[in-house]
Protein backbone atom coordinates (compact mmCIF):
# COMPACT_ATOMS: atom_id res chain seq x y z
CA UNK A 1 0.00 0.00 0.00
CA UNK A 2 1.17 3.39 -0.94
CA UNK A 3 1.79 6.35 1.75
CA UNK A 4 1.48 8.65 -1.20
CA UNK A 5 -1.42 11.15 -0.95
CA UNK A 6 -3.58 12.28 -3.32
CA UNK A 7 -3.59 16.46 -3.36
CA UNK A 8 -6.13 18.28 -5.28
CA UNK A 9 -5.01 21.97 -6.21
CA UNK A 10 -7.56 24.74 -5.25
CA UNK A 11 -7.33 27.75 -7.30
CA UNK A 12 -7.20 30.73 -5.29
CA UNK A 13 -10.11 33.51 -5.52
CA UNK A 14 -8.89 36.96 -7.42
CA UNK A 15 -6.85 38.89 -5.30
CA UNK A 16 -5.38 36.10 -2.81
CA UNK A 17 -1.58 35.32 -2.94
CA UNK A 18 -0.40 31.59 -3.30
CA UNK A 19 2.07 30.47 -0.75
CA UNK A 20 4.94 30.26 -3.40
CA UNK A 21 4.07 34.14 -4.28
CA UNK A 22 5.03 35.49 -0.76
CA UNK A 23 7.56 32.82 0.32
CA UNK A 24 9.75 35.13 2.58
CA UNK A 25 7.22 38.94 2.06
CA UNK A 26 4.30 40.15 3.62
CA UNK A 27 1.09 39.16 2.10
CA UNK A 28 -0.45 42.20 0.56
CA UNK A 29 -2.58 42.65 -1.94
CA UNK A 30 -0.97 45.49 -3.96
CA UNK A 31 -3.88 45.63 -6.77
CA UNK A 32 -5.25 48.92 -7.72
CA UNK A 33 -8.71 49.55 -6.41
CA UNK A 34 -10.57 50.93 -9.27
CA UNK A 35 -14.11 51.35 -7.65
CA UNK A 36 -15.33 54.91 -7.12
CA UNK A 37 -15.53 56.34 -3.99
CA UNK A 38 -18.49 56.53 -1.42
CA UNK A 39 -20.91 58.66 -2.84
CA UNK A 40 -20.75 61.08 0.46
CA UNK A 41 -16.63 61.65 -0.41
CA UNK A 42 -15.87 64.51 -2.43
CA UNK A 43 -12.57 66.17 -2.57
CA UNK A 44 -11.82 68.37 -0.17
CA UNK A 45 -14.58 67.39 2.30
CA UNK A 46 -13.25 66.21 5.96
CA UNK A 47 -13.73 62.47 6.27
CA UNK A 48 -15.58 59.85 4.18
CA UNK A 49 -18.87 59.54 5.58
CA UNK A 50 -21.09 56.68 5.14
CA UNK A 51 -24.50 58.70 5.46
CA UNK A 52 -25.12 62.11 4.67
CA UNK A 53 -24.75 65.13 7.57
CA UNK A 54 -25.42 68.56 7.86
CA UNK A 55 -22.02 70.84 7.81
CA UNK A 56 -23.11 72.31 10.97
CA UNK A 57 -23.64 68.99 12.90
CA UNK A 58 -19.96 68.17 11.54
CA UNK A 59 -18.49 71.39 11.89
CA UNK A 60 -19.96 71.68 15.74
CA UNK A 61 -18.71 67.89 16.77
CA UNK A 62 -15.12 68.82 15.34
CA UNK A 63 -15.32 71.29 17.52
CA UNK A 64 -16.29 68.88 20.74
CA UNK A 65 -14.10 66.14 19.57
CA UNK A 66 -11.24 68.53 19.51
CA UNK A 67 -12.15 69.49 23.07
CA UNK A 68 -12.96 65.63 24.15
CA UNK A 69 -9.53 65.00 22.78
CA UNK A 70 -7.77 67.77 24.65
CA UNK A 71 -8.77 67.23 27.87
CA UNK A 72 -8.23 62.92 27.44
CA UNK A 73 -5.01 63.62 26.40
CA UNK A 74 -4.83 66.54 29.78
CA UNK A 75 -5.62 63.62 31.81
CA UNK A 76 -3.07 60.91 30.28
CA UNK A 77 -0.11 63.34 30.61
CA UNK A 78 -1.79 64.72 34.44
CA UNK A 79 -3.06 67.93 34.19
CA UNK A 80 -6.73 66.84 34.45
CA UNK A 81 -8.34 64.66 36.99
CA UNK A 82 -10.14 61.66 35.20
CA UNK A 83 -13.22 62.34 36.55
CA UNK A 84 -13.60 65.49 34.13
CA UNK A 85 -14.49 63.20 31.76
CA UNK A 86 -16.86 60.37 33.33
CA UNK A 87 -20.20 62.07 32.33
CA UNK A 88 -19.04 61.51 28.14
CA UNK A 89 -17.30 58.27 28.41
CA UNK A 90 -17.80 54.78 28.86
CA UNK A 91 -16.72 53.30 32.00
CA UNK A 92 -14.33 51.10 29.87
CA UNK A 93 -12.99 53.77 28.43
CA UNK A 94 -12.75 55.57 31.38
CA UNK A 95 -10.90 53.18 33.01
CA UNK A 96 -8.38 52.85 30.22
CA UNK A 97 -7.59 56.79 30.49
CA UNK A 98 -7.07 56.27 34.58
CA UNK A 99 -5.15 53.14 34.00
CA UNK A 100 -3.02 55.19 31.49
CA UNK A 101 -2.50 58.38 33.69
CA UNK A 102 -1.46 56.36 36.39
CA UNK A 103 1.51 54.58 33.79
CA UNK A 104 2.86 58.12 32.75
CA UNK A 105 2.13 59.33 36.39
CA UNK A 106 4.35 56.64 37.91
CA UNK A 107 7.10 57.33 35.05
CA UNK A 108 7.17 60.65 35.38
CA UNK A 109 6.71 60.76 39.39
CA UNK A 110 4.16 62.45 39.86
CA UNK A 111 0.60 62.30 40.93
CA UNK A 112 -1.98 62.00 38.43
CA UNK A 113 -4.62 64.47 37.93
CA UNK A 114 -2.04 66.71 39.79
CA UNK A 115 -0.06 68.20 36.68
CA UNK A 116 3.18 67.27 35.20
CA UNK A 117 6.61 68.41 36.16
CA UNK A 118 8.19 72.25 35.02
CA UNK A 119 9.67 72.32 31.75
CA UNK A 120 7.31 69.21 30.20
CA UNK A 121 5.56 70.41 27.13
CA UNK A 122 1.72 70.24 26.72
CA UNK A 123 0.34 68.04 24.13
CA UNK A 124 -1.92 69.54 21.80
CA UNK A 125 -4.50 68.56 19.27
CA UNK A 126 -3.30 69.55 15.92
CA UNK A 127 -6.02 67.98 13.65
CA UNK A 128 -9.47 66.45 13.70
CA UNK A 129 -10.86 64.24 11.11
CA UNK A 130 -14.59 62.98 11.28
CA UNK A 131 -16.71 59.81 9.58
CA UNK A 132 -19.86 59.70 10.45
CA UNK A 133 -21.12 55.91 9.94
CA UNK A 134 -24.87 56.94 10.85
CA UNK A 135 -26.03 59.72 11.99
CA UNK A 136 -25.74 58.86 15.94
CA UNK A 137 -21.82 57.08 15.61
CA UNK A 138 -19.08 58.55 14.62
CA UNK A 139 -15.66 57.70 14.58
CA UNK A 140 -12.50 60.32 14.90
CA UNK A 141 -8.95 60.33 13.74
CA UNK A 142 -7.44 63.15 15.66
CA UNK A 143 -3.61 64.38 15.70
CA UNK A 144 -1.38 65.00 17.87
CA UNK A 145 1.78 67.19 18.40
CA UNK A 146 3.70 67.36 21.73
CA UNK A 147 6.93 69.42 20.73
CA UNK A 148 8.55 67.69 17.40
CA UNK A 149 6.78 64.44 17.58
CA UNK A 150 3.01 63.55 16.43
CA UNK A 151 0.66 60.85 17.28
CA UNK A 152 -2.69 59.80 16.91
CA UNK A 153 -5.76 59.27 18.70
CA UNK A 154 -8.59 56.80 16.76
CA UNK A 155 -11.61 57.88 18.75
CA UNK A 156 -15.57 56.46 18.50
CA UNK A 157 -17.87 58.39 19.84
CA UNK A 158 -21.91 57.69 20.00
CA UNK A 159 -25.29 59.62 20.79
CA UNK A 160 -26.87 58.14 23.72
CA UNK A 161 -29.76 59.82 25.24
CA UNK A 162 -28.58 63.19 23.49
CA UNK A 163 -25.18 63.14 24.58
CA UNK A 164 -22.45 62.30 22.49
CA UNK A 165 -20.04 59.71 24.90
CA UNK A 166 -16.65 58.06 23.78
CA UNK A 167 -16.81 54.04 23.04
CA UNK A 168 -13.25 53.80 22.01
CA UNK A 169 -10.08 55.56 22.48
CA UNK A 170 -6.72 54.49 20.62
CA UNK A 171 -3.52 56.33 21.44
CA UNK A 172 -1.97 55.18 18.42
Amino acid sequence: MSSLARVTRIRPAHGVATVEAVQGTLALDLTPVLDPPLPNCRPGRPGCDVVAVPDALRGELEKWVERYVQAAIEIVAGDRPAAQLVRWTLPSVHQDLVRRAALVARAGRHEPGRGRPPGVTRPRVSGVRLSFLEETTVEAAVHLRHGDRSRAVAARFELVRGRWVATALDFC
